[in-house]
């Protein structure tokens, strides 16, 4: 086979890597396997492997994930015994790898934890791949491996998934006309543009799942929290040239770091970014900040039917005869004007009107005529319970503590639990599954909602496990 020019694209000095790790935190989690195959004008030069001994024992999850074992790493060299054979195969060459911030950004931790350093274009497979053929479903390394009828002789090895890498960006060029590829790949690999106070590694440090990030402003005071799919896309979105609302150009201005942690999945963002914002009250967050009190709807029978009110309540008692919990009156209001109004309810048999005479909503046609004599009390007094039925607490459906499980797709699982729609904690292990049973709950109605929604939509990647069953 002729080789390609090496101005073609997909032709130069490239470095297809996979690494095996003990988990999915690039800050805390090591390397246990390095992979890398080597193209030179579009041909395989060299093949490298080697196991790494990370000083840590590997989760059981990643064991049975990779099938690399304690036994297998005991005594393989720690990563500092083959950071400079890494750096030689990788120093000059495109950084190519599936799920590319994924890797690029272990290897770049593994590095500065020796006081040295790496940079390096990058180029994501899983992205050339959407970008290849964006009509398509699927893009992870096995989607990709059977739409192109690639074969792997050793798959979540880290040499195996290398070597499938070098063998798609063959097919891209041989399948795709030279100069769409080159225009494609050259998209692919600009780098978008932060704020200039802020680092330019930040881009290649930011990961692509899901997770929650902080920004911080001067003094390292809490800017924002918020949570994503993808944390690096969504980062990035705040400070693009496109965005003019005044939240985010207050953003470019002020923020001078970022932060992140990482979840197994968006349900565990959803969790963690509720929780740190009613924690940690960032300036620019208003939407789950923890309010100092709540309010709800209560109803009084007297003898012209239930009467509204609107109270403040206290969220962690029983909710009683309440319904529904605002953060403030104005909103407890609005939500009960909208029913009214939609109901054709009367404002007046609520309480919500004076004087004499028919209502407002009576006279508008607004209203079927409670205050009229036109429907019976009995009637209106029952549409009135089942028009705020929906905004009532439900009750638990379950004995005790249920506990749902996300797993991400390197095999990274966390176990949310909760008890009477509070949230108990995110547990990763036996052991801490363990030690959130001594946690004291609270309902908070943010937490509440989440739950809900992912109890009445569920989904594949979310498994409810029932922890104190009967």
């Amino acid at each position: 086979m002729t080789a390609p020019p090496t101005d073609a694209p997909l032709a130069g000095a490239i470095a297809c890597v996979d690494l095996e790790t003990t988990g999915g935190n690039a800050l805390h989690d090591r390397v246990i396997e390095a992979g890398i195959v080597l193209l030179a004008s579009g041909r395989v030069v060299e093949e490298y492997s080697t196991l790494v001994n990370p000083g840590v024992r590997i989760p059981w999850v990643i064991q049975q994930f990779t099938g690399i074992s304690d036994g297998m790493v005991a005594e393989a060299p720690p990563f500092a015994e083959v950071c400079d054979e890494l750096l030689a195969r990788l120093e000059g060459r495109l950084f190519v790898a599936h799920n590319a911030r994924f890797d690029y950004g272990f290897l770049r931790s593994e590095f500065r934890r020796l006081n040295r350093s790496y940079r390096a274009s990058v180029l994501c497979t899983v992205r050339l791949s959407r970008a290849l053929t964006p009509e398509l479903r699927g893009h992870n390394l096995d989607a990709v491996m059977e739409r192109y009828g690639i074969h792997c002789a050793a798959r979540h090895r880290a040499l195996g998934d290398a070597q499938v890498l070098a063998e798609f960006l063959r097919i891209a060029r041989d399948r795709w006309p030279a100069d769409e590829l080159a225009a494609i790949v050259d998209r692919l690999l600009q780098a978008p543009r932060l704020p200039p106070q802020l680092d330019a590694g930040l881009v290649e440090d930011l990961p692509e799942g899901p997770g929650v990030y902080l920004l911080h402003g001067e003094g390292d005071a809490l800017l924002y929290v918020g949570k994503a799919k993808n944390i690096q896309a969504r980062v990035l979105g705040h400070f693009a040239a496109d965005r003019r609302s005044r939240r985010e150009l207050e953003l470019s201005r002020l923020v001078r770091r970022v932060d992140w942690i990482e979840t197994a999945g968006e349900f565990g963002a959803l969790l963690l970014e509720s929780r740190l914002v009613k924690e940690r009250r960032p300036l620019l967050n208003r939407r789950l900040r923890a309010s100092p009190g709540l309010w709800t709807i209560r109803l009084g029978d007297d003898t012209g039917g239930p009467c509204a009110t609107i109270e403040e309540s206290d969220p962690a008692m029983d909710p009683g005869d309440g319904y529904g919990a605002f953060r403030n009156r104005a909103d407890a209001e609005r939500a009960l004007a909208g029913i009214v109004r939609d109901q054709e309810l009367c404002a007046k048999r609520l309480g919500l009107e004076s004087g004499t005479g028919s209502c407002i909503g009576f006279q508008l046609g607004r209203c079927r005529g409670a205050c009229a004599g036109r429907e019976a009390a009995a009637v209106h007094a029952l549409r009135v319970r089942m028009a705020l039925a929906r905004l009532k607490r439900r009750d638990w459906p379950f004995a005790g503590r249920i506990g749902i499980r996300e797993r991400d797709w390197r095999g990274i699982e966390e176990i949310h639990v909760f008890d009477r729609w509070c949230h108990l904690g995110t547990a990763q292990g036996a052991v801490e599954l363990a030690d959130l049973e001594r946690r004291p709950a609270e309902f908070n109605q943010d937490i509440y909602r989440i739950l809900l929604r992912a109890l009445e939509r569920p989904t594949a990647s979310l498994q409810l496990v029932e922890l104190d069953r009967r």
